[in-house]
This record gives C-alpha cells, sequence and structure tokens, in this order.
C-alpha cells in the first residue's frame, strides 16, 4: 500500500506523522502508511532516489529543504522562485519538488490578521534570515505587505534582494541590537521564523504587534506568551505545520485533506507532549 514519510534531522520531534495519519485516516484510505526517516542533507537525494516504488511523496524538513529542490527532476514556481522544497512528490519521470510552507505561513498570517482585524497589512517585522524566512516573504507579499524590516545577527541583505525585486517588497535590515518596543510599534504583523530560545532575551521588547511565530515547542513560546499578554492575537508553528500539511497531503492522495480531523489530531498532540504519562 502507498507510503509516505517526512525526512530530516532530527526528525524525531515531527508531528507531521500525527497530522498526515489523521487524514488517511479520515479520508478512508485504508492501509496508507506516513512515518519519520532521520536523513541528512547530504544522504537526501540517494535515500529518495532508492526509496521503494510504494512511497508516494515525501515531506521534507531541514536540513534537507535545499537538497530536496536540486535533486527533483521538476519543480513548481514557487519552490524555484523560494530556493527549497519541503515536498516531494513521486512523478512518472522522477520527483516534481515544491513549497507548502508558503501555505502554511500563508494560513498562519491569514488567522492573525484576521483576529487582528488588519484588512490591507503594508508593513511587517521578520525575525530571522533562514530558510523559513523566504516563504515568510513570499506569504506577506501576497497579502500585500510592500515594507519588510528583517532582524537578523548578520546582514544578508544581497541574498534577499533578487526574492525581494521579484515579490516587489522593500527591505530593511536590524540586528537583535535594535530590537527594542519602538522596532515593532507601528507593524501591522511580527513574523518570528527563528527557534524559539533564538528571541527569548527580546520576547518583552518584540511582543507588541499581531505575530505569526513559527515555532511551537515549547508551547507557547515566550515571544508568543508576550505578545498574547499585551492583546495581540497570536498564530504558532502547529498552524503553520497544518495548513502546510493540507497541501501536501492532496498532493501525495490526490484527495482532497480532511483539514477538520488533521487540525483536530495536531491540536491534541500539541497540547499533551510535554503532558506528564
Amino acid at each position: 500500500m502507498p507510503r509516505a514519510a517526512v525526512l530530516g534531522s532530527p526528525v524525531e520531534h515531527s508531528l507531521s506523522p500525527v497530522l498526515h495519519s489523521a487524514g488517511f485516516t479520515a479520508a478512508g484510505l485504508d492501509g496508507w502508511d506516513y512515518t519519520k526517516h532521520d536523513v541528512g542533507e547530504e544522504e537526501l537525494p540517494a535515500f529518495v532516489r532508492s526509496a521503494e516504488k510504494r512511497y508516494v511523496g515525501f515531506s521534507v524538513t531541514m536540513p534537507g529543504k535545499f537538497a530536496a529542490l536540486e535533486m527533483a527532476t521538476e519543480a513548481t514556481d514557487r519552490a524555484r522562485l523560494i530556493g527549497s522544497a519541503n515536498t516531494l512528490v513521486r512523478t512518472a519521470s522522477g520527483w516534481r519538488a515544491d513549497n507548502t510552507d508558503t501555505e502554511g505561513i500563508l494560513g498562519a498570517l491569514d488567522h492573525v490578521l484576521r483576529a487582528a482585524r488588519v484588512d490591507s497589512p503594508q508593513s511587517a517585522v521578520l525575525l530571522g534570515a533562514g530558510g523559513t524566512a523566504r516563504p515568510a516573504l513570499w506569504a506577506l507579499a501576497q497579502r500585500g505587505v510592500g515594507q519588510v524590516t528583517v532582524v537578523n545577527r548578520s546582514d544578508r541583505r544581497a541574498e534577499f534582494a533578487p526574492l525581494a525585486r521579484e515579490l516587489g517588497i522593500e527591505i530593511a535590515w536590524a540586528t537583535y541590537g535594535d530590537a527594542g518596543t519602538e522596532l515593532v510599534h507601528g507593524s501591522d504583523v511580527l513574523m518570528s521564523t527563528v527557534p524559539a530560545s533564538a528571541v527569548n532575551l527580546y520576547a518583552e521588547k518584540l511582543g507588541h504587534a499581531p505575530l505569526v511565530d513559527v515555532a511551537y515547542d515549547p508551547f507557547p513560546t515566550r515571544l508568543a506568551a508576550a505578545a498574547a499578554a499585551n492583546g495581540y492575537p497570536t498564530a504558532l508553528g502547529h498552524v503553520v505545520l497544518a495548513h502546510q500539511a493540507y497541501s501536501q497531503f492532496e498532493q501525495f492522495t490526490g484527495h482532497p485533506a480532511p483539514r477538520k480531523e488533521m487540525w483536530d489530531a495536531l491540536v491534541r498532540a500539541v497540547e499533551t507532549r510535554d503532558r506528564p504519562q
């Protein structure tokens, strides 16, 4: 029977199996299986190419997202634009790469914008300049954001310039040393693409805008707790994870994603993962 899996290193913490397995059950896809494999960046191409035929697709987490795009025989426009892929789907001629992180972050962004009653966002602050920052910029552009301040330990504007031009976004750069409340004051949304621990020292200063935080461990993050305490709506990484998985599920199976059942299973897993057994 068909199989799918998430590939990454480390991957033990991944909740993707919870989402996809719940989806298989709800969609009546008896016998479908979703698992996880600890696969590094250098190992990924050989692992995928040698995968048995019943593997129809792979979710790819770090550090393999760049390798996934490079080894694919075809790729979607958004994967090529962003320069990485979190989804590999078997085709008749090889593997197709896609980047559904875009949909994951867009789903979380829409959640907080609705809650904040922001119809036409203009500006954002983006924490981090790693692989997840690129689909984050894509999502912001889809909602009309034209000005983004990127906060990072180093200035990587040259790397982001081509993507920013393509998306029509003007980028300013700041360091965490600039991370005072005034940095986010007046921004329509704050988006964090870094591990929770990377921003803990600045959480109280930065938690002054509607927040999308791609981290979900711990739950909630200190940044999310600070933003919520200041009255701002938040969406954490489990919201991102769910929305990126819906599209993956549909590409793997050809069936509509049972979103409610997948979401309910994920919420149960997130709420109980740190609870004593």
